[in-house]
């Protein structure tokens, strides 16, 4: 790994197929412990991104360095830094959940008395313990989702790429799963994070880049892709008293761009509503207002993928 912390580094990825241009110039990083969101349109290239990073796919041009070693199709130790957690299920369902670990762990070259230890704790991890001696096939859809993260998990890799690991699954594994992310992240693994829920991005990624036609148009924080597109929180308060003379004194306030007085009591358009919300609520007791409710609605990523690209995630 990288001394700074960083984990994964992208310059310039190119990649054609004949006439049909799939990537171009795509450039990103992620840090340790960071999770970070590559979205995009069907098409828009993002699984021929992941496929050279992963070494899955030989790219034409570009830079890719993994945990400080540089990525090709033959990278033995750069590809041993990544848990790849493809689409599809890596599973076999004949097998116990404990067998498919400690076989897959072998295969990863760990001794015997390795593989079983390591399988012990990733059974434990994603939350599967009380059922590894049952057979895989009698799964749900969510569990087999965790085993198949689990398998991705066992060599302890420092990047760890998920393709829609939610896609199919019921709410309560997906919130499983989700929480496994976060904890993985806690404890130092970069995440490379795709997926067709915008709110998993949302509520999951620390930054997020928007790809379409093999391009990366936008990356940033949530916050910063909002303000790329212009939007703003807006602030309902629900009150009584002046409602005129407390919409002026709200409007000094930095960061508002926009104060009204309502029919149930005032509208604000304004910068960042939540770090200066106790500011809002003191100026306007001050100003004679008897605040009863406080609703702030914050732009979301899917008004910035639409504002961007023209279609939704699911296109």
């Amino acid at each position: 790994m990288a001394s700074d912390g960083r984990v994964l580094t992208c310059r310039d990825l190119g990649k054609r197929f004949g006439e049909l241009v799939a990537v171009v110039g795509v450039g990103f990083h992620i840090d340790r412990g960071e999770i970070y969101g590559l979205l995009g349109p069907n098409g828009a290239g993002k699984t021929t991104t992941i496929s050279m990073i992963a070494g899955l796919l030989e790219r034409d041009s570009g830079e890719i360095v993994v945990a400080g070693e540089a990525m090709t199709s033959h990278s033995v130790r750069a590809k041993a830094a990544i848990g790849y957690v493809p689409q599809d299920l890596a599973i076999y369902p004949d097998l116990s959940g404990w067998e498919n670990l400690v076989f897959f762990a072998r295969l990863y070259g760990m001794p015997s008395s390795r593989a079983k230890v390591r399988s012990k704790e990733v059974l434990e991890t994603i939350g599967l313990a009380d059922r590894a001696g049952d057979q895989t096939k009698t799964y749900s859809g969510g569990m087999k989702r965790r085993l198949n993260i689990g398998l991705a998990l066992l060599h302890e890799p420092k990047l760890l790429i998920l393709d829609e690991p939610t896609v199919g699954v019921d709410p309560q594994s997906r919130n499983a799963i989700l929480e496994n992310v976060r904890e993985l992240s806690a404890h130092g693994v970069a995440v490379l994070y795709t997926t067709h829920y915008m709110e998993e991005a949302e509520h999951l990624c620390d930054r997020v880049g928007i790809i379409d036609h093999g391009n990366l148009i936008a990356e940033g924080t949530r916050r910063e892709l909002v303000s790329l597109v212009g939007e703003r929180d807006r602030v309902s308060l629900g009150a009584s008293g002046d409602l005129e003379k407390v919409a002026l004194s709200l409007s000094a306030i930095s960061g508002v761009r926009e104060a009204s007085a309502t029919d149930e009591g005032i509208a604000l358009v304004m910068d960042d509503a939540r770090s200066h919300l106790p500011e809002i609520l003191q100026q306007a007791a001050r100003a004679g207002a008897a605040i009863k409710t406080v609703e702030v609605t914050e732009p979301d990523l899917e008004a910035v993928f639409l504002h961007l690209t023209g279609r939704a995630l699911r296109d």
